[in-house]
């Protein structure tokens, strides 16, 4: 079984590096530092390597702790978080590739398995979710800290319990959650309520850009290097933006074009019938049926024409 596999594993590791995807959103950073939190709690040497994350999520327990990089040598265990393929990973592979054992936790349906140990479960909103079972498993406490992070990262990729793919389940993990003395309406708050007025700015940028097509049904915006540059934005002040066309009535798809090096990196979110991972997919990306990004290396109006095209054949 994965689970007895991944325990002795973790109980095995003397030293344990946990890295998650780039760019990492509150449920990348929330279960990598719920994990963190646990191990610490095991008594494990561990290095949680994020070198840039959102400063809206600098208040979870132990965030304090996070690294830019990690040690030379190699670890004994590394374990990857909230994140489908080893490509994004970004310049951090190395810590993943050069360790003794790997291990996968993720909730992304196109995942391609590439620890030692894989353990995904698509059918989770979040992977957060995922690692209230994982953790229950190795014997861990889930105590305040660690259940304040988990609901971070809940709450981000549900947003904030509202979307499909919320279960049961997940209600019944955040009461559990609720229990132990974790604030939910205050982590809410300040993972959703709470921006910085340079991602103030730029949302303003982006909404005065907004374009409609196929009448109405697909949003469309972007934003520049140079926008973030003139506005002094910080790590994740874009978060949120591709949500506002989304939210509009009438549109289906919402396309958020965000200028980064080699190009731009193309975020996507629908509203009912359209699976953006599937679209997400043909220009090497992925995600979830109704979240989903991918890099475009090429021009905004070649990534324009070639997004906006795709989508429109699976507007009805």
């Amino acid at each position: 079984m994965t689970l007895d596999s991944i325990k002795e594993e973790i109980l095995n590791a003397k030293d344990i590096v946990i890295l998650t995807h780039e760019m990492p959103d509150g449920d990348a950073v929330g279960s990598s530092l719920a994990v963190y939190n646990s191990l610490k709690q095991l008594g494990k040497t561990v290095d949680l390597v994020i070198p840039e994350y959102p400063k809206n999520f600098a208040f979870l327990p132990g965030a304090k702790e996070i690294k830019k990089e990690g040690k030379d040598t190699s670890y004994d265990l590394s374990i990857v978080l909230d994140c489908s393929d080893v490509k994004r990973l970004n310049g951090f592979s190395n810590y993943f590739e050069q360790a003794n054992k790997t291990i996968n936790i993720d909730h992304h349906g196109v995942n391609t398995m590439f620890a030692d140990l894989n353990f995904v479960n698509p059918a989770s909103p979040a992977c957060a979710q995922i690692l209230v079972t994982v953790l229950e498993y190795l014997g861990i406490e889930i105590d305040k800290n660690i259940g304040t992070c988990l609901v971070a990262g809940i709450i981000t990729d549900t947003g904030g319990f509202k979307y499909q793919g919320v279960t049961a389940e997940t209600f019944e993990f955040a009461a559990g959650l609720l229990n132990k003395g974790v604030n939910i309406s205050d982590v809410y708050r300040k993972v959703f309520q709470v921006i910085t007025k340079e991602a103030f700015e730029l949302r303003k940028v982006a909404i005065d850009r907004l374009e409609f097509f196929e009448n109405g049904k697909i949003s469309f915006t972007y934003t520049t290097k140079e926008d973030e540059e003139r506005i002094n934005t910080s790590t994740g002040d874009h978060e949120g933006i591709v949500e506002l066309g989304r939210d509009i009535e009438g549109v289906e798809v919402s396309v958020y074009l965000r200028e980064v090096e080699n190009g731009y990196k193309a975020s996507l979110r629908s509203t009912e019938y359209v699976n953006v991972a599937d679209i997400c997919l043909l220009f090497g990306g992925g995600g979830h049926i109704k979240a989903a990004g991918c890099n475009l290396q090429m021009s905004l109006e070649q990534g324009k024409e070639k997004i906006i095209n795709e989508v429109k054949k699976y507007i009805k």
